[in-house]
C-alpha cells in the first residue's frame, strides 16, 4: 500500500512535506554557537564575505543562532562585534536569542533566585570578560549574587542590556526557520513556545514536521554539521573544539557548510 501511495503521489506531482527542500527567499548563512570565541567569529565573517563574493552577490542574511556568551574568554568582544555588525550592515545581520543570553537576563532580573545556575554554566567567564571580579571557591551568597548582578549591569556598555532583551526568538524565510535550540514539531513557527526554541523540545529530534518547514539550529553539539530530515544542525562546539560552523542555505534548497 505504501508503495502504491508513493507512486500515485509521483504521478500527481505531489511530494511529502518532509521532502520539501529548505528554500529561503534569499541566501542565508546560519552561524552556530559562539560562546565567547571572538577570534572564530572574525574568521567566520571573513569566510562568509568571501563566499558571498564568490557565489551569492546580492541581498543575503547572516543569522546568528544565539549563545554568544559564556564559557569562552571574550563574551564582551563577541557582543560588541555583533552589535557593530548590525549597525554596519542594517538588515543583513540577524542575532537570535539563545538560552545563555536568557540566563544572563534572568541573572540580572533575579540574581538570588536564578543566578547560581547561570554561573555554573559559564557565567563566571562572562563576568570576567566585562571586568567583574568574582571570589574563587565556595558558591556566592545571596548578597554576593545581588552585588554581582549590580556590578554586571554597570559594566555592560550602554545599550547592551536593551539589545539583549530585544533579541528575537526565531527568524523565517520561505521553508527555512532559524531558532537556537529546536522547535515543537506539532506547532507552526509563529506558535512556538519560548522554552522550545531556547532549550529544545523532547520530540524535536524524533518527530518529523509535516508542514515542509526546515529548522536550522545550534545548542546541541554535533561532531559534524548535518542537514537531514527537516533539520540543519550547525553547533560544532566552537569553545570546546575550536571549530565554528555556518550553514549556507540557498533559495534553490542546497545546503553547504563553512568552517572557521
Amino acid at each position: 500500500m505504501a508503495e502504491r501511495m508513493r507512486r500515485l503521489a509521483e504521478i500527481l506531482g505531489l511530494r511529502r512535506p518532509d521532502s520539501v527542500p529548505p528554500a529561503p527567499a534569499l541566501p542565508v548563512y546560519a552561524v552556530g554557537d559562539l560562546h565567547g570565541c571572538s577570534g572564530l567569529l572574525d574568521r567566520m565573517l571573513a569566510r562568509i564575505d568571501a563566499d558571498i563574493a564568490a557565489t551569492a552577490p546580492g541581498p543575503t542574511r547572516i543569522v546568528f543562532l544565539g549563545d554568544y556568551i559564556d564559557r569562552g574568554a571574550d563574551s564582551a568582544g563577541v557582543l560588541a562585534r555583533l552589535r557593530a555588525l548590525e549597525a554596519a550592515r542594517p538588515g543583513q545581520a540577524v542575532c537570535l536569542m539563545g538560552n545563555h543570553e536568557r540566563m544572563l537576563l534572568d541573572f540580572l532580573d533575579d540574581a538570588t533566585g536564578r543566578g547560581a545556575r547561570w554561573l555554573r554554566h559559564g557565567g563566571l567567564q562572562t563576568l570576567a570578560s566585562f571586568g567583574v571580579r568574582t571570589a574563587p571557591g565556595a558558591a556566592p551568597t545571596a548578597r554576593r549574587l545581588a552585588a554581582l548582578a549590580r556590578d554586571l549591569r554597570q559594566a555592560l556598555p550602554a545599550g547592551t542590556e536593551a539589545w539583549l532583551r530585544a533579541r528575537p526568538l526565531l527568524w523565517q524565510s520561505g521553508t527555512l526557520c532559524a531558532v537556537h535550540a529546536g522547535a515543537d514539531p506539532r506547532r507552526p513557527p509563529a506558535a512556538q513556545p519560548a522554552k522550545a526554541v531556547l532549550w529544545g523540545h523532547p520530540e524535536f529530534p524524533r518527530r518529523r514536521r509535516r508542514d515542509g518547514i526546515w529548522i536550522v539550529h545550534g545548542h546541541d553539539v554535533v561532531p559534524e554539521p548535518v542537514a537531514a530530515r527537516g533539520r540543519i544542525a550547525v553547533d560544532t562546539g566552537a569553545v570546546f573544539t575550536g571549530r565554528l560552523t555556518a550553514a549556507a542555505i540557498r533559495p534553490g534548497g542546497t545546503v553547504t557548510f563553512l568552517t572557521a
